[in-house]
């Protein structure tokens, strides 16, 4: 039955499922005093020995071709990386999961612009209902009233800013998959964030006890994941398409939020979401 399903959709499926489990363990370890930029850093290092393991068993330069645009994708991704943690750690999961969805609207239009990609009919439906999903999952006051929602403007406004910043890096990988390896793509990444969240987190370092150094090590391995699933996806689909196939990290996101922290979408949040995954039905089915 697996081969009904697209090569591009599948690896988006294993991103996605990698991805989700990377945002509970980063709650988890918040839950136990670490800051965030401290998870970014420790999240990053993992990152960066497992790629180097990997560009080395593949025997090719750790460079790459066209390093200006590895450093912009790795700046970009670790600027979306820090936004979605801090959303991550302020939102309850399955509602910072959905406000991470703004970026197949993003990545979308980009791809347009810089890629020269044709946007599908079943392309704008999915970024329709998914915009008014998200929408009922926000409910800002001005639309809203009484029924607003409590979330925090500043998470809500990181979760954007990341989503934005992830649609550029899709964008990014989408250009650099033509003459890079995926090993050498991540990689940059990791090491740009290390540093740089290392710097601004100062003397704000905690060290973590028991079980927390494990839960650090699983962020980035799951990170991990996720990403290899991410970029491969994005070698055997177009960037607004394949990225619409991880709305599966919404489901995979409510689930663990209700099993690992009781944390009960409202109702809004299941009209919302069910808008999003309307969507990306849609734009996996619709026949082009």
């Amino acid at each position: 039955m697996i081969n009904f399903i697209p090569l591009g959709a599948r690896y988006m499926i294993l991103s996605a499922l990698g991805f989700s489990l990377m945002g509970a363990c980063v709650k988890l370890v918040s839950a136990q005093g670490i800051p965030v930029l401290e998870i970014v850093a420790a999240r990053s290092l993992v990152s960066v020995v497992l790629s180097y393991l990997d560009v080395k068993r593949k025997g090719i330069s750790l460079l790459g071709n066209r390093r200006g645009l590895l450093l912009a994708r790795g700046m970009v991704g670790a600027f979306a990386l820090i936004c979605v943690y801090y959303a991550l750690v302020h939102i309850p999961f399955a509602e910072a999961t959905m406000l991470q969805y703004l970026h197949p609207m993003f990545t979308a239009l980009l791809a347009i612009l810089f890629l020269n990609e044709r946007l599908h009919r079943s392309t704008i439906l999915c970024i329709a209902l998914s915009f008014i999903g998200l929408i009922i999952i926000v409910r800002p006051d001005f639309l809203f009233g009484e029924l607003s929602s409590s979330y925090s403007s500043l998470a809500i406004a990181a979760a954007v800013a990341g989503a934005f910043g992830s649609a550029i890096a899709y964008v990014l990988v989408r250009k650099l998959n033509q003459t890079e390896d995926p090993s050498v793509i991540i990689i940059y990444f990791p090491i740009i964030a290390f540093p740089l969240s290392i710097i601004l987190l100062g003397d704000n370092f905690v060290m973590p006890q028991g079980w927390t150094w494990l839960l650090l090590l699983l962020v980035g391995i799951t990170t991990q994941v996720g990403q290899i699933g991410l970029t491969k996806a994005m070698q055997t689909e177009t960037a607004s398409k394949a990225t619409s196939f991880s709305y599966l990290q919404v489901v995979f996101a409510a689930l663990l939020g209700w099993l690992v922290f009781s944390e009960m979408p409202t109702i809004w949040t299941f009209i919302g979401g069910g808008l999003i995954i309307l969507g990306a039905f849609i734009n996996f089915t619709w026949k082009q």
